[in-house]
This record gives C-alpha cells, sequence and structure tokens, in this order.
C-alpha cells in the first residue's frame, strides 16, 4: 500500500512539476536576443542582416532542448500535452517559408534575372513535412536549409559576390510586408473564430506567436538592409518600430494557461488580447506599405 501510495504522489509531482519546468524553459527559449553588429557589421554586403537572421531563427530552434518538436512522439508532438512549443515552431516554419519564398523570389531577383541557387534550395528544404520524423527526418531537412543560408551568406562575403545582394528596390520589399500582412490577417481570423473547439485554442494561440516571433526579428534585418531608404524616409523608421513593438509582445506572451474567457467573464480572453497585438501590427504594416507605394 505505501508504494502505492509513493508511485501516486510521485505521478502527482510529475504532473505538476513537468507543465511549470515546460513553461519557464519554454519563455527562456523564447526570448531570443540577435547581436546585429556581430551578424551584419558595418558595411556589409545588402542580404547579409537578412540572410543570417532566417538562419538563426530555425538554428536556433534546432538547436534548442528540445529540438525540433512538430514530429516527436505523440505526448510531445502538436497534438498532445507538451504541444505548445510544437504549435509555436510550426508558425514560426509558416513565417520563414514565406519569408524565404519572398526573399529568393523578389528581394534578391528582378525581372528575368535568374534566381540565387543557394536560396532556391533553401526554399525547397524548408518546405519539406514538419512532421516527419525519418525519410526524411524534419530536422535533417531544416538543417540543411540553414546550411544553404549560410551558404548564400557567404557567397555575399567573396570577392566578387557569388550570391545574389538584396536589392534594395522598395516595390519587391512591399511584397515582403504584404505576405506578412496575409498571414497576420489569417492568423486573425483564426483567433475571432467562434467555432473554435476547445482542444484547439492553445494551437492557434501559439502557431500566431511563432509568426510574430519571425516577422519581430526580421524587421531589424529589413532596417539594416534599406537603412538607406529608411534614413530618407524618417517616417519609415518609426513606423517599423512601430509594428515590431507588438509584434514581440505576440512573440513573448506566454501563460501557464490559454483561458478563453467570455466578454463579462472574471477569466482572461488570451487569444483576444493576442489578436489586439497582431491587430496593431497589421495596421502599421498597412500604413507601411501605403509609405513604400508612394
Amino acid at each position: 500500500m505505501q508504494r502505492l501510495i509513493s508511485i501516486v504522489v510521485l505521478l502527482l509531482l510529475l504532473l505538476v512539476v513537468t507543465p511549470v519546468v515546460l513553461h519557464f524553459g519554454q519563455k527562456q527559449h523564447n526570448d531570443l536576443e540577435i547581436s546585429w553588429t556581430e551578424i551584419a557589421p558595418a558595411g556589409s554586403v545588402p542580404g547579409v542582416a537578412f540572410g543570417s537572421a532566417a538562419a538563426l531563427l530555425m538554428q536556433t530552434e534546432l538547436d534548442g532542448t528540445t529540438g525540433w518538436r512538430p514530429n516527436d512522439l505523440i505526448v510531445w508532438g502538436p497534438t498532445v500535452m507538451a504541444d505548445n512549443n510544437a504549435n509555436r515552431q510550426l508558425g514560426i516554419l509558416q513565417g520563414l517559408r514565406e519569408t524565404v519564398r519572398v526573399f529568393k523570389d523578389h528581394l534578391t531577383k528582378i525581372s528575368s534575372d535568374e534566381f540565387d541557387q543557394n536560396l532556391v534550395e533553401a526554399d525547397n528544404l524548408l518546405r519539406n513535412d514538419p512532421e516527419k520524423w525519418m525519410f526524411p527526418a524534419a530536422e535533417d531537412r531544416y538543417g540543411k536549409a540553414v546550411e544553404r543560408l549560410q551558404a548564400y551568406v557567404s557567397g555575399l562575403k567573396t570577392e566578387p559576390p557569388t550570391s545574389k545582394p538584396i536589392n534594395a528596390r522598395n516595390v519587391e520589399l512591399m511584397r515582403l510586408i504584404q505576405i506578412w500582412n496575409d498571414l497576420l490577417g489569417a492568423a486573425h481570423a483564426d483567433l475571432l473564430r467562434d467555432d473554435l473547439a476547445w482542444l484547439r485554442i492553445d494551437d492557434v494561440f501559439y502557431h500566431t506567436s511563432g509568426l510574430c516571433h519571425v516577422m519581430a526579428h526580421m524587421i531589424p534585418a529589413i532596417e539594416i538592409e534599406y537603412a538607406r531608404e529608411i534614413q530618407a524616409r524618417e517616417i519609415l523608421g518609426t513606423l517599423f518600430d512601430d509594428a515590431r513593438a507588438p509584434l514581440e509582445r505576440c512573440a513573448l506572451i506566454k501563460p501557464i494557461i490559454v483561458l478563453n474567457g467570455g466578454d463579462t467573464s472574471f477569466l482572461a480572453n488570451q487569444r483576444r488580447n493576442l489578436d489586439a497585438y497582431v491587430t496593431e501590427a497589421r495596421q502599421k504594416f498597412y500604413s507601411i506599405r501605403e509609405e513604400l507605394d508612394k
């Protein structure tokens, strides 16, 4: 009997301690700081900051304590128990996929120019199934995508450069801002769905957090790559900073439990709280796009 009681107490402790450890460990992991002077020193070729930041965002997820989570065993994957980080990583992946695609298709390419081959390969590798654990493993494909992005950056530093630099034209940057706005628009719709199942609420919450994480950390790269235009039009710098602030907050919100209280409930409705930051960032992106179009 004593042994049975001990086992029950141990299981209860695990049920209580494990979520707490995961919660605070994840909060620390989410708070990513990038040293821009290290990855893109003054005078760097356009593209170094952007390519380095994209690679670092994925590498950070692969190198975390629990690594890539969406393809893990069922209790660690995106559907059961410790699923918050898995869904956040799926949001990060979606944000990176679209960001790298625009990087390849527009920011480094004009009209009939050839694509940068490293960016083509990185884009293709990021398209692999995030939930596959072999043949091929998601970690393997995404790790190779990081290598291709790093190879792109290295190619910018050769003499002459073997990689295609960012062309720094407003019309291409507008495409990226529009894609980000579309991603946030879809997240906004998901967060406000009335038919969202109770067990899906935290999935949507953390997927949105992952999207915000990518945009919040790529905006400083944009400010470096497009510094000349931003310095010439001070309002652009202000708008980018104003967009980054709510995205950073969205990326770092980590409640112990994602509550779904009603309009008059004493409980919080955290998905609607998160949506306030999403909506604010979208409004700033609208203004940025309008300013770039002038």
